[in-house]
């Protein structure tokens, strides 16, 4: 429930009179808890008429980080950012830590202001010298990677030495510093570092844009790392989450000291992730952002991710899955510390179930699912709640050992029935399934919950972060009472908006109907956002994971993310990395009449757009012979100012070779359709056309070019939101969403083209080669058309 439109409208002008964005004021109101932490802190602060932006930005964290546990000490850190003694997310980082571990106990002052800097000034000098310590020590490194050198790192190695310095001088210094040792940005510094050959590219008119923005404008700390937001391991015993019960008690949920000294020492006191897919369907862009989430904080903080399969449904996993998934993982770049299965602590699970009813946490249930859900509407419990743990430990035993029918009984976790949260109505820990399972066999014929299983080996794996998508937040009070209730260490639970873009599906269940109806073809076809249809439509791991740093780990729920913005990302990467050459889809006829018959020019073609003259590789040989093929849309009959293609009488320049002049028309039987060209070239070059066109021509007099397929792809969906038209779904699907040519003419040197090779079609956009394509019959599919539509309405 939100609050109403009046009290709304003051609040997002509450919020902007702090400095907050538009954007992130009208988001806040939609949380409630949030809202009112906020309004409450800028009242404490009183600043109700105002404040500038940085005190605002340190406001608004503190009502979304601030120690629950502390809140008697909130006013006294309020008052030390609205003097500007506290001016520096580093510093308010620092606060939030010593208030955790304060509680709400007292504290001398002097060691509060020591803890988070207070007073300490560090000039730009202060600054400079570090920076200029910390290059001499690392000059080796950076002269070997140059601009591939991990800036991150040596911004790490600043705060390490000057923890209050300004994160804006520190990047600013950082970047002069880089400049000096290495000076301009050379093309082997934007090669794609697996490509073997030397490419030189010229960045496109976005890249050089975007070069002047990072040159003036000032980052914040989170853009230079986004993972700045998440806490540190040995942190891990503030208050995680309270939970409200329906009598009026409160679960404050957080470790011991005992708890986390001992899990500190397991793990070392690093950063533990886990990227936990269940292997029921192909990986889709949704889950790059998990894996950026994931396996980007473990590598951040030099930590460990798994890659732990939730396989508690035996009927669902195949084993197409796990192999796809495993592969996928690999190829978006990221290396499991070690891959495991829910399945592999099953008999813990087991066991910790049995602890469960013995504490009187949990208990064997035998109503029917459509009981168990009226009770849960009427907030009833269920008849067998209560019955004596000693009976509830003996049915478990019957389940497990296949006494009792599957349908039969539920064991049930005895939560809060009457709670205003769904997600505590006792929720199910294990159903009985006389069903194989693919990895443990046939040991078991009951099987856990997601509910109850995730958060368990997320405790057995001693997980530091565990992060998902914001559906789970409900959840997590469920997370906690269970972790709570058998004295297991309990991970920081943190929750991310879900990835969604438009013109697509990325329901599991919609995509899994879609492929298994042949409405597309296959898991990997290039119109899906699977990864492996990007991948096969030509998309790079590099460029998928830009996109996902580039939106950033945000709370803000129910944005979808404009298509365009993933393609803008797709050309920045294969505008650098994609060799030109030249392909004419639909071939017109060009027959240069002032040509000998038996003459071949050869003639040079740019790999690159900045090709240097003493740089073969950069160049490839095209013939140019007495008849040449143009696109048919590049003629037409009547020639217009703004046109700039070929017509009668008119003049235009072919790429990499002459001018032309159409000097006549040869119609078919039909005396409409065009069925060749007779031109003219200029061997002098002294005409200067404005128009140039891509062009194929024989190689030899008679010798057709080669022909190739291309298959053009658009949005699969009509609709940037197909999923609002509920049952009316399918019928979005864009009927043209897949075009193939399959008369397309290519320069020669495209005929040893291999497969996942990707190209610039000049004049059309890129092309990648796909699996299809067999000897003698290349096929292309277009990965993204030359035109970047994103920042002109894309979002």
């Amino acid at each position: 429930m939100v609050l109403k439109d009046d009290n709304s409208e003051k609040s997002i002008e509450l919020f902007l009179s702090i400095g907050l964005e538009d954007k992130t004021a009208r988001n806040t109101i939609n949380n409630n808890k949030v809202t009112a932490n906020l309004t409450a802190v800028i009242h404490e602060a009183a600043v109700t008429d105002g404040c500038d932006r940085n005190t605002g930005n340190l406001l608004y964290s503190v009502a979304t980080k601030y120690p629950a546990n502390a809140l008697v000490h909130r006013p006294t850190l309020l008052k030390y950012i609205v003097t500007s003694k506290i001016k520096t997310p580093a510093q308010l980082e620092a606060a939030f830590a010593f208030f955790a571990n304060t509680g709400s106990e007292d504290f001398k002052l002097n060691e509060f202001e020591e803890a988070c800097g207070v007073g300490i000034e560090v000039s730009p000098e202060d600054i400079e010298k570090a920076v200029k310590g910390i290059f001499e020590d690392n000059k080796k490194t950076i002269l070997e990677q140059r601009y591939r050198t991990n800036v991150g790192e040596l911004f790490g190695h600043v705060r390490k030495i000057l923890p209050w310095a300004d994160p804006k001088i520190v990047k600013k210094l950082i970047d002069e510093k880089m400049y000096e040792l290495l000076g301009e940005k050379t093309a082997a510094d934007n090669e794609k570092p697996t490509k073997k050959k030397e490419k030189k590219e010229k960045p496109t008119k976005v890249e050089e844009k975007k070069a002047v923005v990072e040159t003036t404008a000032e980052p914040s700390e989170e853009e230079l790392n986004p993972y700045t937001i998440f806490p540190q391991p040995e942190q891990n015993f503030m208050v995680h989450t309270e939970v409200f019960f329906s009598d009026g008690s409160i679960l404050r949920c957080s470790n011991t000291k005992e708890v986390l000294d001992k899990h500190l020492k397991v793990t070392g006191g690093k950063v533990y992730t886990r990227f936990p897919p269940e292997p029921n369907g192909y990986l889709h862009i949704g889950h790059a952002k998990a894996m950026f989430v994931d396996f980007g904080l473990a590598k951040e903080r030099g930590g460990c991710c798994y890659l732990r399969y939730d396989d508690t449904n035996p009927e669902a996993e195949k084993e197409e899955y796990i192999n796809h998934i495993e592969e996928i993982v690999s190829w978006m770049g990221w290396e499991p510390f070690k891959i495991t299965y829910t399945s592999d602590y099953f008999q813990e699970l087991y066991d910790l179930a049995v602890e469960l009813i013995r504490r009187g946490r949990a208990y064997v249930d035998h109503q029917t699912g459509d009981e168990i859900k009226e009770y849960r509407e009427k907030k009833m419990n269920s008849p067998w709640r209560d019955r004596p743990i000693e009976e509830s430990l003996k049915l478990f035993d019957e389940m497990r050992r296949g006494m009792i029918e599957e349908g039969k009984a539920t064991l049930r976790m005895k939560q809060d029935m009457q709670s205003d949260n769904f997600n505590m109505y006792d929720l199910i820990a294990y159903r009985i399934k006389f069903a194989p399972h693919p990895k443990a066999g046939d040991k078991w014929c009951i099987y856990p919950s997601y509910d109850y299983a995730h958060c368990t080996v997320d405790s057995l794996e001693n997980i530091t972060h565990s992060l998902c998508t914001l559906e789970f937040e409900t959840r997590r009070a469920s997370y906690y009472w269970l972790l709570h209730s058998l004295s297991l260490y309990m991970p920081y639970v943190w929750e991310y908006s879900r990835l969604n873009v438009t013109n697509t599906v990325m329901s599991k269940r919609k995509l899994n109907y879609i492929v298994t109806n042949k409405y597309v073809d296959g898991w990997d076809d290039p119109r899906l956002l699977t990864l492996s249809g990007l991948r096969r439509r030509g998309v790079t791991s590099t460029a998928i994971n830009a996109f996902v740093r580039g939106i950033g780990i945000t709370r803000s729920d129910g944005s979808m993310i404009h298509v365009s913005r993933l393609e803008h990302h797709i050309r920045e990467e294969l505008n650098k990395t994609a060799p030109r050459t030249m392909v004419v889809l639909n071939p017109l006829k060009v027959v240069i009449t002032n040509l000998e018959s038996d003459k071949v020019i050869e003639l040079d073609a740019k790999r690159w757009p900045d090709a240097q003259n003493d740089d073969p590789s950069a160049f490839y040989k095209v013939p140019f012979s007495r008849v040449v093929y143009i696109d048919q849309s590049d003629f037409r009959m009547k020639d217009s100012k703004d046109y700039y293609g070929l017509a009668p009488g008119k003049s235009i320049l072919l790429r990499y070779a002459f001018p032309i002049k159409c000097t006549n028309v040869v119609f078919a039987d039909d005396n409409e359709t065009v069925r060749e060209i007779h031109a003219e070239y200029d061997p002098e070059k002294k005409s200067k056309p404005k128009g140039v066109l891509h062009w194929v021509a024989e190689s030899s007099p008679g010798k057709e070019p080669i022909k190739v397929e291309v298959r053009l792809f658009e949005k699969l969906f009509n609709s940037e939101n197909p999923a609002e038209l509920n049952n009316d779904w399918l019928t979005d699907i864009n009927p043209n969403s897949k075009v193939v040519i399959s008369g397309a003419y290519a320069v020669s040197t495209l005929k040893d083209a291999a497969v996942g090779d990707r190209f610039q079609f000049e004049r059309l956009g890129y092309y990648a080669v796909d699996k299809d394509s067999e000897p003698g019959k290349l096929v292309f599919n277009r990965t993204v058309t030359l035109r970047d539509s994103y920042g002109k309405g894309g979002k």
